[in-house]
């Protein structure tokens, strides 16, 4: 089972998240990762959805979601041509000894320093989830206090763009 990406635009009302989260759920499938915010449009939200599942199941909830009334255009997302990220932000347990450690390695995974107290660091960390993934594994060893996680945001490379009702991949 691969992880797949799923981008939505859909009318911004109520109800609509429910619906589309609700095919996945009803075929078993646990939403990896599920986010949405409005566009440049305020009337039109995006969603990204990323989930682990079988390649011709996500093929099918894909061309169910396109059939929604409240859903304007949908696509699977390929990996390797799109641009992946997401926000981190994380609570690390910090002292007089730690502390410049800590410090480093925020200015080596490209991470801000968001909040210093006596005894916490908490960084922002943007990017990938390789990128994420490796930042929390090294930070553990200081004691990770508190950890949220955005979820995943994506878009597709170069011009093109998800505006009309398309279930091809991308």
């Amino acid at each position: 089972m691969n992880q797949h990406i799923v981008s939505a635009l859909v009318e911004n009302r109520s109800g609509t998240l429910s619906r589309i989260s609700g095919l996945f759920s009803r075929r078993a499938f646990n939403i990896d990762s599920l986010t949405v915010g409005e566009t440049a449009d305020p009337l039109i939200s995006r969603m990204t959805i990323a989930v682990t599942g079988d390649d011709e199941i996500i093929e099918q909830i894909v061309k169910q979601i396109a059939k929604l009334v409240d859903v304007i255009a949908v696509r699977e997302l390929d990996p390797q041509h799109c641009l992946r990220r997401e926000i981190l932000l994380v609570k690390i347990a910090a002292d007089d000894k730690t502390r410049p450690a800590i410090i480093e390695l925020a200015g080596i995974f490209r991470s801000r320093i968001v909040d210093v107290s006596l005894s916490t660091i908490t960084l922002e960390a943007t990017g990938d989830l390789e990128k994420l993934e490796s930042l929390i594994l090294i930070l553990r060893s200081y004691g990770i206090l508190e950890l949220a996680r955005t979820g995943l945001v994506a878009l597709e490379r170069g011009g093109q763009t998800l505006q009309t009702k398309s279930t091809t991949q991308g």
